[in-house]
């Protein structure tokens, strides 16, 4: 089932990881990527892993999609949790993975049935804890 707008393929393995995440809450985040024209897990977050944990895995120069499970407070301190969708894409990443990447993401997120926030980023500062909180409200 290859991406009719940029021929990307999706890994069967990304859609079942994310069921995972999102009805066992097996992990805190997974990140992919595209490689040989197709969309594969890259890496699985253990539930234990934290925010930064999560930062160090989106390469600096490099795009991913990243998918995490963000658990907060509300404002009468009730427990929730929001899934988040991220679509890193670097300014320093080179700019044919930057187009890969924009084509492929509409399809990609449509395959992961339960996103419920979408964030773009092209450095940390568009990602950050704050930022999660504000979207998450």
């Amino acid at each position: 089932m290859a991406n009719s707008a940029s021929g990307m393929a999706v890994h069967d393995d990304c859609k079942l990881k994310f069921l995972e995440l999102k009805t066992k809450r097996a992990f805190r985040f997974i990140v992919f990527k595209i490689e040989e024209k197709q969309i594969i897990v890259e890496k699985l977050g253990e539930p234990a892993e934290s925010y930064e944990d999560f930062c160090t895995h989106l390469p600096a120069d490099e795009c991913r999609y990243a998918v995490y499970d963000f658990d907060f407070l509300t404002t009468e301190s009730v427990p929730k949790s929001r899934i988040f969708f991220i679509a890193w894409c670097p300014e320093t990443s080179k700019v044919r993975s930057k187009m890969i990447y924009a084509s492929s993401k509409d399809r990609f997120k449509r395959e992961l049935d339960g996103i419920q926030i979408e964030l773009q980023a092209t450095d940390p500062t568009e990602m950050g804890l704050d930022v999660f909180k504000s979207r998450a409200n």
